[in-house]
């Protein structure tokens, strides 16, 4: 199984050197893989919780592509009604190429009313949306060679029912995002491979983002989110993702306050913490 990192391209302290250490400490740390995530217009709704500046993913990732030799780069995720299919499938496509075939493509829905309003896209078809332009990006690197070196997985995020679904129907891997708990995700997981064998599909991998909240002691209780804890829970989690098939666990060190942007510091001793524990190893 293999581990990557999500990292913060949003906040007061993120700039594009903090972006290039984040990149080479996740690379010299050993983990597989770096995920930035998305959005376009820094509405109050987004701004609430991830402030300006917030790197576009595209242009952030392919800056990193050219500072980094090994490490896997990725969306986590790219809201898809926000761009044109065509647009999003050469972007895609040339940032693969750049990176010597680097790149996982997650894709979700989006959450954000006021961004979609400030962007011109309906909030409310946001889902079908997604699905149409998804067929679309398949279909341009099916048919146009000159989009796309190597294949790029399409991972889709989204913890509901409906993200689950469009993960089965249009995806390579399904993508669920934080706040899991070891129950509620083996729960969903059944779901998605029962789902899987009703509509004849290929169980998609499961490539989930937990959270990374290390503690002195252990967390007690059913509820504990998956990735908080102390080393040998987030050990153990690790352990347990592996068993129940995922293909790649990304953890997420981000807590919720934009100052943690400032002091990236406690984030990167975290990853080593859990490095040194797991032994994430080098791929060439």
């Amino acid at each position: 199984m293999r581990v990557g990192v999500n990292v913060p391209n949003y906040g007061p302290g993120t700039n594009p050197e903090v972006l290039r250490r984040w990149a080479r400490t996740a690379e010299a740390l050993g983990y597989d893989l770096l995920m930035l995530s998305d959005h376009l217009v820094v509405t109050p709704d987004v701004a609430a919780q991830y402030p300006a500046p917030f790197y576009e993913p595209f242009t952030a990732l392919s800056w990193l592509a050219g500072v980094t030799d090994r490490i896997r780069l990725g969306t986590s995720v790219v809201i898809v009604p926000y761009r044109h299919p065509l647009l999003l499938a050469r972007m895609a496509a040339n940032l693969n190429d750049l990176s010597g075939g680097r790149l996982v493509l997650g894709v979700g829905v989006g959450w954000a009313r006021q961004e979609f309003d400030a962007l011109g896209v309906p909030f409310e078809r946001r889902g079908a949306l997604t699905d149409e332009h998804l067929r679309a990006v398949r279909a341009a690197w099916a048919e146009e060679t000159d989009y796309r070196s190597g294949p790029i997985p399409i991972w889709v995020g989204g913890n509901s029912a409906a993200g689950i679904r469009r993960a089965v129907r249009l995806g390579d891997a399904w993508h669920p995002l934080r706040d899991l708990t070891p129950s509620g995700l083996r729960d969903a997981v059944g779901r998605m491979r029962a789902l899987a064998g009703e509509l004849g599909r290929p169980v998609p991998a499961l490539a989930p983002r937990i959270l990374l909240r290390l503690t002195d002691s252990p967390l007690p209780g059913p509820e504990r989110r998956l990735g908080e804890g102390s080393i040998e829970q987030v050990v153990g989690d690790l352990e347990q993702l592996s068993l129940l098939g995922a293909d790649t666990v990304v953890l997420d060190p981000f807590l919720g306050d934009p100052a943690e942007t400032l002091r990236p510091q406690t984030a990167w001793s975290a990853l080593a913490t859990v490095a040194d524990h797991w032994n994430p190893t080098p791929r060439p």
